[in-house]
């Protein structure tokens, strides 16, 4: 999005920018102050740790989401993306001529996009049971509907996805505005009691709380570190808002409602120490409570829309650069590209929500489970950005060094501190993380193995060309298509083998994804005629789009290369895959890989292909 496009339509994106990236860090003073106090680590309800948690917490986000994220992180657009995948691309590009640093960035890299999944399971349960516990707190006698009520808000949710959240969407902007009103206004109120909160903006209050007992402070990082999810959002959303609006909003009303609703919480505990059962909802007048409930309960389930919107992009990525099998992915609308539906991310995400609500039962108890997931994927784009500071932009050494140090040492014992509530559900996300990785270096390395073998067999496509000359054509045209970019389809080997003809017009297409979002349409094709009635066809996509082979060939002819689709029939080649004597990799990962393979998409209805002109040829291979 170009800068004249963002000014011209910079009240729209910094509403949606609202609406869409702030759902998650802006639900966050829910739980975050009463996670710190009252989790698997409880610390004293008492003056000194009151100031020196407020202080950590406010220095923590200055650092790590204004200065980290919204200062730094978003100057790494890839074409105007961002993400950790994005970031992954950038720096693979950068450590090309240097095949085991890439090989050590990519792990990473994946490893940060699995740990999103885990995140992205977490967020919807914690954020929704947070805002429906409010129930308890205008009446004892709704603590049993808690977990019923919180069940049908994310089930409607999860089934509403496949409608898009276009119309949705436009809602969000406004309820968030309302919601961070709320949190500035109660904030402000309760500071107004208490203002010896605000010496907490001094640092010196949070290295007092660092220093004078440091067991007690480090286990206390695991629930301080709340106050920080959804940093990774302001970069994952920005593509679809830029820079300067996602700044806008952040510096303007994010930032300031949030900083004044946790010292506001904070003055409240100072008068009343019991009001940490629940200190967010205690700030409300009684008068306010209902609407407020029903209001975070919106803002939550924003917060969850956000985060599952990312899942689906994540998945999208993932499967276009290779590292997860086709699956099923709907453009839900027509105007927004990255607007889409993947129903099998969907319905795995909602699973383990209900799984995460019956298991853990409350916000607090789901406390321990979500910070390791957002501070191992923090620390992993601080590894990531550091590449970058260093490589692309090429800052002074005498500068990038302290800083990337400084980022590197508080992210670390950010995670550190969460590693410790492993055994408190902290085990849950690094064992999604765990799963999805295994699953995506898998099916990376087994196509790997697959187009290797291919390569193998395959024969020069000129030398198929020329031996020709005598073999019969029929009318209309022949699209093979093929993953390789060299030699002949086996499709088309296969077709020549049993059917010993060919059609007056051959292609051979190869759909070749780039390390960049989007590819313009004038980039789109590379056609090269190999005579005789040969062409070979390449149609490149960025990361963040869908192939549409249909629409391609359409594009072809302003090349001079004219479809009729009613005369064209498409050559697939159907790989069943058999273990080798010598198989490529270990045999629990090749069995992975097979199952895998057997459950893929099928390759006509993802690239859009009509059913009725397709011909499947099958072959055998072993890896």
């Amino acid at each position: 999005m170009s800068d004249t496009q963002t000014k011209q339509k910079l009240p729209t994106l910094v509403l949606g920018a609202l609406g869409v990236v702030f759902g998650d860090i802006g639900t966050s003073p829910l739980y975050a102050l009463n996670a710190t106090f009252s989790g698997p680590h409880p610390l004293p309800v008492v003056e000194a740790n009151i100031l020196g948690v407020l202080s950590v917490m406010f220095w923590t986000i200055m650092l790590l989401i204004s200065l980290k994220y919204v200062m730094i992180v978003m100057r790494a657009d890839n074409h105007g993306e961002g993400g950790v995948l994005t970031l992954l691309s950038m720096v693979g590009e950068l450590t090309a001529q240097h095949p085991k640093t890439k090989w050590l960035i990519t792990a990473l890299g994946l490893f940060a996009a699995a740990l999103f999944y885990g995140d992205g399971m977490i967020t919807p349960a914690i954020s929704v049971l947070s805002a429906v516990e409010g129930l308890d707190m205008i009446s004892h006698q709704f603590k049993s509907y808690v977990i019923p009520i919180t069940l049908i808000v994310i089930t409607i949710l999860f089934f509403v996805q496949k409608r898009g959240t276009g119309v949705v969407g436009m809602a969000f902007g406004p309820v968030m505005i309302i919601w961070f009103g709320c949190l500035a206004v109660f904030g402000l109120m309760s500071i107004a009691q208490s203002p010896q909160v605000l010496l907490a903006l001094n640092p010196i209050y949070a290295y007092r709380f660092l220093s004078v007992d440091p067991l007690v402070s480090f286990l206390a990082l695991g629930g301080i570190v709340l106050a920080i999810t959804g940093g990774e959002a302001l970069y994952a959303d920005m593509g679809h808002f830029g820079k300067f609006p996602i700044r806008l909003a952040w510096f303007y009303l994010v930032l300031p409602a949030l900083v004044l609703n946790y010292f506001g919480q904070g003055a409240l505990l100072l008068q009343h120490p019991q009001a940490i059962e629940n200190p967010f909802y205690s700030l409300a007048p009684a008068w306010a409570l209902v609407p407020m409930v029903l209001l975070a309960t919106m803002a939550t389930v924003i917060a969850s829309q956000a985060v599952i919107s990312g899942a689906f992009s994540v998945a999208n990525q993932s499967v276009q650069m290779g590292f997860l099998p086709r699956m099923e992915i709907r453009q839900t609308s027509d105007r927004a590209q990255g607007q889409i539906y993947v129903p099998f991310t969907n319905w795995t995400l909602y699973l383990a929500v209900v799984f995460l609500v019956f298991s853990f039962e409350s916000s607090s108890n789901l406390g321990a489970a979500y910070g390791i997931a957002v501070t191992g994927t923090m620390t992993i784009t601080t590894i990531l950005i550091a590449f970058v500071i260093v490589m692309f932009w090429r800052w002074p050494l005498v500068i990038a060094i302290p800083l990337i140090a400084i980022l590197f040492i508080v992210d670390f014992t950010y995670f550190a501190a969460n590693a410790i509530k492993i055994p408190q559900g902290g085990w849950f996300p690094l064992g999604i993380a765990v799963l999805s990785f295994t699953v995506m270096t898998t099916w990376k390395r087994g196509r790997k193995l697959l187009a290797e073998e291919v390569a193998r067999q395959s024969v020069a496509a000129q030398v198929i060309i020329d031996g020709t000359h005598d073999v019969p054509r029929v009318q209309g045209t022949a699209v093979f298509l093929t993953s390789a970019t060299e030699g002949a389809p086996s499709a088309m080997m296969h077709n020549l083998k049993h059917n010993q003809v060919l059609h007056e017009r051959n292609i051979l297409l190869t759909v070749v994804v780039e390390d960049k979002p989007y590819v313009t349409k004038g980039n789109r094709l590379l056609i090269k005629d190999m005579g005789q009635g040969f062409h070979r066809v390449r149609v490149f996509y960025g990361f963040m789009e869908t192939p549409d082979i249909p629409a391609a060939l359409e594009l072809c002819a302003t090349r001079g290369l004219v479809f009729d689709m009613m005369t064209t029939s498409f050559f697939i080649s159907h790989a069943t895959i058999v273990s080798s004597t010598h198989p490529g990799m270990m045999k629990w990962r090749e069995d992975l890989f097979l199952a895998l393979s057997k459950n893929a998409m099928n390759a006509a209805d993802f690239f859009k292909i009509p059913v009725n002109r397709v011909i499947e040829m099958g072959t055998r291979i072993e890896i």
